[in-house]
């Protein structure tokens, strides 16, 4: 399961990876848009794929189960091998796969690091509102469909920010929705019956879906396009680590307190605080200003 698990996670990281810098070549006012509509396949396979495998396995039972996906996913990989293609032409670049020269940019580095603290409790809601709802006592069944309404209501996030990023700027409109975000983390513990939590899911949803599908839009103006890659490589690659500690920690602290108001208010924080350090971002970037697109 281990080999497994890295094995799917590198492969994810070198498939996806790439996709954002290359796409950001060929964008620029539409920029955010292009990259929100093909970050909206997450939340599409986030919705479909865990219900399809729930159905999959009673009928042709798990080999079989994962067979089929291995199939749907070669295809989904062919597509993308024959159609992706970069704009700009092959560089030898100064440094190699890293580019530290690149955190000599405030901007850049407040925001890389807004974006490792996000992802420490971005995704506890995710990972657990399906626990909270058999702790508060629903049904197996639906306390699995938590995640799928989850996923299902980032799509809209993730749709309806790519326009408003290139028409606001990209953190004039992260910046609202992560706090929104924390917001919804805060509130998840208190809900507790089957209506507040398809709603909390839901709304939750729509929250993450912005900062989910466009994490990587601001790297393109925080630094020359050419090396937007490396850019986007080393954010990811950082915040790669936040997410796998993450869940754990709000694990750990369900673990000690066995109940989720200690891990609301930890994730909550910490997607907050992202936020102030994305303010202080977009404040440098804007050379000291409040008011500008950015």
């Amino acid at each position: 399961m281990l080999c497994q698990g890295f094995v799917t996670g590198l492969g994810c990281g070198f498939s996806f990876g790439p996709c954002i810098p290359a796409l950001s070549h060929w964008f620029q006012k539409r920029r955010s848009t292009a990259i929100a509509l093909i970050s909206s396949g997450s939340a599409i396979g986030g919705t479909v794929i865990p219900i399809a495998v729930r159905n999959l396995i009673p009928a042709v039972g798990f080999k079989w189960t994962m067979r089929i996906l291995g199939f749907f996913l070669l295809f989904e990989f062919s597509l993308a091998i024959l159609l992706v293609k970069r704009r700009l032409p092959p560089v030898r670049a100064f440094g190699g796969l890293l580019n530290l020269r690149a955190f000599q940019y405030a901007p850049y580095t407040l925001y890389v690091g807004a974006s490792c603290i996000a992802y420490l409790g971005l995704f506890s809601v995710l990972t657990y509102i399906d626990v909270s709802g058999l702790v508060n006592g629903l049904s197996p069944d639906y306390s699995f469909y938590l995640v799928a309404i989850a996923n299902a209501g980032s799509l809209i996030g993730r749709i309806g920010s790519g326009p408003l990023c290139d028409k606001f700027g990209n953190l004039n409109v992260l910046i609202p929705f992560n706090l929104a975000t924390a917001a919804t983390t805060f509130a998840w513990p208190f809900c507790k019956t089957l209506a507040s939590l398809t709603v909390i899911a839901a709304l939750y949803g729509i929250a993450v879906g912005a900062f989910a599908a466009l994490v990587a839009a601001p790297v393109a103006s925080l630094g020359d396009t050419s090396d937007v890659g490396r850019r986007t490589g080393m954010l990811f690659t950082l915040s790669a680590v936040a997410t796998l500690i993450g869940p754990p920690i709000s694990g750990a602290i369900f673990s000690t307190y066995e109940r989720f108001l200690e891990v609301g208010i930890y994730a909550g924080c910490m997607i907050a605080g992202s936020s102030v350090l994305m303010f202080a971002a977009r404040w440098s970037a804007l050379g000291g200003k409040l008011r500008g697109r950015f």
